[in-house]
């Protein structure tokens, strides 16, 4: 209630005698200290929060007294604080259209009509604009919540809290001493197998969910007319109406309803737990952790979220006493966009306190961000499994995001009122914004570069593995130490070769007897005895090479690293298996992994600088000598140790146990470090290489992201 004490228009309703329906329920409440009243219409379940200026102007309001005879009466009463007569064309349009007016007049009842089939097509324009949200009412289950609540509402009270607690209390410690099997069976959550449970757990969650706050907007005393399904990205759910709980007096009451759907949520969570605890492998066990996964995973990432209009976002309004946050948040925005850029000085904001417009500026900003975020990461999600409606719901999203709104911007800079003689400035100050904002990110070059994860080589080494399977028996040369070529480093034993090499030795000597024999006695056996004996002379010594081959020693001169070999003492090497290397201790190199996206930038000879930094070491950088591009796509990584299972940064393949195989084909880039003693070098380290690229406006940049995302992702 901040309008001028007169108005131009104020003809056209002077003379007009309206009172408020007589369904019209008015409700005293407190926000921030301050008395207001909520005007509700029961049948169109619709609120109006307004000032006691304005219930005062509005309850003396009588089908036999005009509006300017009850205005007068409010001025000469309270001058002070009596509203002025645009703050009375204001209230009494908004109620007009909310068709919580009585008119005196025959023909108000086809305006009344007319009114609410407008009313109707905006908000069945509204549902096909928030087609991912889309709200279906099916039916009325306030006479059922009626019945029951006398039992149900029971819980509502302080021994149900305590027994909430407990319960939830109970089930921590339960989740806590049984983690990593928690953990071990999330990993086949969204397995073919296991969706049907999942969606049916979903649907069992929120319908309790649903009825959590259904029965405590009920237990308080409010009244829930509509329950149906909601589709969730195309994905059905059930939902409910709480909108009377907006009348209860106390904020705590509208607060625990806004909170009792999480709190059953988390209470069948906990039942769960144990159900799960308690029973072995099977249907019972995998549908309790389905109703853990879902009950947890939505309460935590979106309910309790008060930049979604969710749970989170109610209690959160409630908690600060700003009703209707996100509308008043907009509204700030539009606010100080009209009086300090546009220069409308007639604009007033709708916070009471510079504490509450800070607050509306805040959340406006930061869910106008995470709007934009969520709905770009659900359009991918969806079009990564149905491209066709991926695209569908992008084009409603960049119609109802993008042109809508341009289009009302439009309407708004010719038409309203409020900009009257400050037109010309607004129009001039929102074409300025956003030239300003494009002009620079088509136009001023920003230097930028691009990060790839590498690991650490010396270019000079070679790995160390024993040429025959054994049992680590003793280790000769100790890791870190400096060896010469041919030096022995560690020796395996291998019992069942020691007893092979007995056995033909014994073979042997039978054969070399009988072969003496024949060459006395039989003549004719010295032959084929002469072929047994070559043969197990040639058994025999690649059995002995086989045990010499136990002996492992250096391929090159250098210092051998072998970390944790001490650990691996009598335990069993199999053929083949790196055990260390020798590292050559002059030169290194980083092996850099490179992504296809920026690995045109490197064939384009576009990179100005590289430098890098080894793990560890964020405060010290290392400019790069020299660097040579493979040029040729690899798919397995140079280390293990940049990929997801060791905690890298590359995507790896789930069938590969090594954890080598990316999962997207990469480029290979070797980066020349210089020599320096106190860099810290040593072989197998990890790091990271910063590329600098000539300096480019932002938009090309991101424009070229977004393609090479399409191209990426859906071969656009």
């Amino acid at each position: 209630m901040a309008g001028g004490v007169f108005s131009e228009s104020w003809y056209r309703i002077a003379n007009q005698q309206v009172s408020l329906r007589t369904h019209v329920q008015m409700r005293r409440q407190f926000f921030r200290g301050e008395k207001w009243y909520v005007l509700e219409d029961p049948f169109t379940n619709q609120f109006f929060r307004i000032r006691p200026e304005a219930q005062a102007f509005l309850a003396r309001l009588r089908p036999d007294r005009t509006v300017e005879e009850v205005w007068k009466e409010c001025l000469d009463r309270d001058p002070e604080n009596a509203p002025g007569q645009e703050d009375v064309i204001r209230l009494l349009a908004q109620l007009y259209h909310a068709n919580m007016l009585h008119y005196g007049l025959p023909e108000d009842s086809v305006k009344l009509f007319d009114r609410y089939k407008k009313r109707r097509a905006k908000e069945l324009q509204s549902r096909l604009l928030g087609i991912m949200f889309m709200r279906i009412p099916l039916l009325d289950p306030d006479a059922f919540l009626r019945r029951t609540v006398p039992v149900v509402g029971r819980l509502f009270s302080r021994w149900g809290l305590g027994l909430w607690l407990g319960t939830l209390l109970l089930a921590l410690k339960v989740v806590v001493d049984h983690w990593s099997a928690l953990l071990d069976q999330g990993q086949g959550v969204l397995a073919p197998a296991n969706l049907f449970l999942l969606y049916l757990s979903l649907v069992l969650i929120k319908v309790l969910h649903e009825f959590g706050h259904a029965y405590a907007c009920r237990r308080f005393g409010g009244e829930v007319h509509t329950m149906g399904v909601m589709l969730l990205i195309f994905t059905p759910i059930p939902y409910m109406d709480a909108t009377s709980s907006w009348a209860f007096r106390n904020r705590w009451y509208r607060a625990l309803v806004g909170a009792a759907g999480m709190m059953v949520e988390l209470f069948v969570a906990a039942l769960a737990v144990f159900v799960w605890a308690g029973t072995g492998a099977g249907l019972l066990n995998s549908l309790a952790y389905n109703l853990i996964f879902i009950a947890s995973v939505s309460t935590l990432l979106f309910n309790i979220n008060p930049l979604l209009r969710f749970d989170g976002y109610y209690i959160l309004s409630d908690l600060l006493d700003i009703p209707s946050l996100h509308t008043r948040a907009s509204r700030q925005w539009t606010h100080l966009f009209e009086r300090y850029l546009f220069g409308c000085r007639k604009s007033e904001s709708p916070a009471r306190t510079k504490r509450e417009s800070v607050w509306l500026s805040v959340f406006g900003l930061l869910s106008g961000i995470y709007k934009v975020f969520v709905f770009t990461v659900i359009i991918l999600f969806v079009a990564d499994k149905f491209l066709l409606a991926g695209l569908i719901m992008a084009l409603l999203c960049v119609v109802s995001l993008g042109i809508v709104p341009a289009l009302k911007l439009i309407h708004y800079l010719v038409h309203s009122p409020k900009l009257e003689r400050t037109r010309v400035r607004a129009i001039s100050a929102t074409a300025g914004l956003a030239v300003g904002i494009l002009l620079p990110l088509w136009l001023i070059p920003v230097p930028h570069g691009f990060k790839a994860p590498g690991i650490l080589r010396a270019e000079s080494y070679a790995d160390v593995s024993g040429e025959a399977a054994g049992v680590l028996e003793e280790i000769l040369a100790p890791s870190g130490s400096l060896v010469t070529a041919g030096q022995m480093l560690f020796r395996l034993s291998d019992p069942e070769l020691d007893n092979l090499l007995r056995m033909v030795q014994a073979e042997w000597a039978e054969a070399q007897a009988r072969h003496r024999r024949a060459l006395r006695d039989a003549t004719a056996d010295v032959e084929p005895l002469s072929s047994y004996l070559d043969a197990l002379d040639g058994r025999r010594a690649r059995l002995r090479q086989r045990k010499a081959d136990l002996e492992v020693r250096a391929p090159m001169a250098g210092i051998w690293v072998a970390a944790g070999l001490e650990e691996q003492l009598g335990q069993w090497v199999p053929r083949g298996q790196a055990v260390g290397s020798i590292v050559g201790p002059d030169r290194f190199r980083l092996s850099a992994v490179i992504p296809q996206a920026d690995a045109a930038r490197l064939f384009e000879d576009r990179i100005g600088k590289a430098h890098v930094r080894l793990r560890g070491q964020s405060n010290r950088t290392l400019d790069v000598e020299g660097l040579r591009m493979v040029p040729a796509d690899r798919a397995i990584l140079p280390s293990a140790a940049l990929g997801w299972f060791s905690g890298g940064d590359i995507q790896v393949s789930a069938s590969d146990l090594m954890g080598r195989t990316a999962v997207e084909p990469f480029f290979e880039v070797f980066a020349a470090l210089p020599s320096d003693p106190e860099a810290g070098y040593f072989h197998g380290r990890s790091g990271v290489i910063r590329f600098s690229l000539p300096a480019e406006p932002l938009l090309p940049r991101w424009i070229r992201a977004f393609r090479q995302l399409l191209q990426k992702r859906y071969r656009f």
